[in-house]
């Protein structure tokens, strides 16, 4: 990793473990009428690719109709694990809650997953499989499709939550036009 890498990363840490400390608002990451809800690949408008790398997105922006249903075929070309994840900031935020729980017990470690860490049990029947229809958590070089209907406007983003990834600017907006 180069210096400049290095710093990068060491700011966003920095920046993720005050964050953190701060605490989050109530809500959960799944999805919510807010955000829209899973969508019928029957029913996808246009397919839109986003290329996750380490910290960004390609496209950063993302325009959509109220009502609309998109596939959305996300590709890791980063060399982290790296989520794309449909929601509200205060979604975001309280979901990041949950991300570093999966650091912290070793189900996401730098570059790859441990699948069977995912499967522990969290308690009150949750366990970290990261399997919510607004929600990939991708392996470097791994891909795979979200079909998302969205509901009306609203402040909706796209955003990986995996820790520190979102402060050092890993998020991007969805517009409605």
């Amino acid at each position: 990793m180069s210096p400049a890498k290095f710093a990068v990363a060491a700011v966003a840490m920095s920046i993720s473990l005050t964050a953190f400390g701060a605490g989050t608002h109530g809500g959960g990451h799944g999805h919510s009428a807010k955000s829209g809800e899973p969508g019928k690949a029957s029913e996808a408008s246009r397919s839109i690719t986003v290329e996750m790398y380490d910290n960004y997105y390609e496209p950063e922006i993302i325009e959509v109709k109220p009502g609309e249903t998109v596939r959305f075929v996300v590709q890791n070309k980063g060399q982290l694990v790296h989520e794309f994840n449909i929601g509200t900031p205060d979604m975001h935020e309280a979901h990041q809650k949950e991300m570093r729980m999966m650091v912290e017990h070793g189900a996401i470690q730098g570059g790859k997953l441990n699948h069977d860490m995912m499967e522990m049990d969290m308690g009150n029947g949750q366990s970290m499989n990261h399997d919510d229809p607004n929600s990939v958590l991708l392996e470097p070089g791994d891909s795979q499709e979200v079909i998302w209907t969205f509901s009306g406007k609203g402040n909706i983003e796209f955003a990986c939550n995996v820790p520190g990834h979102y402060q050092a600017g890993m998020y991007g907006e969805v517009n409605f036009n």
